[in-house]
């Protein structure tokens, strides 16, 4: 089987990488790429394609999706408080000029 060929996948699998590329997409990456970032991100989740072999289907869960808020949300916890409270007025107060230069335009 050639390198790209998707049929070893599941349909889940393969609706999974769609929605991931478009969702990469939308955020201004090219088609190439995101196809190539989505087939990543199936890959480290479900650990491939799918293989044969009786009791081989294994509960994968969404390790890659659950990450982001793992991550943010530890980093924020070990910042003290007057940080995370002066790090809170700086995102508010640049909101509040970013919403006056779209009402001006």
């Amino acid at each position: 089987m050639p390198r790209g060929d998707k049929s070893a996948y599941t349909d889940k699998q393969k609706r999974k990488a769609e929605h991931i590329e478009d969702s990469y997409e939308k955020r201004g990456i090219s088609h190439e790429e995101a196809e190539r970032r989505a087939w990543a991100s199936v890959n480290k989740d479900d650990g491939g394609g799918k293989k044969s072999g009786s009791g081989r289907g294994k509960e994968k869960g969404h390790p890659a999706a659950h990450e982001g808020g793992r991550k943010g949300g530890r980093a924020s916890a070990n910042r003290p408080a007057a940080e995370r409270s002066a790090s809170a007025k700086k995102a508010a107060a640049t909101r509040k000029r970013h919403e006056e230069q779209r009402a001006h335009h």
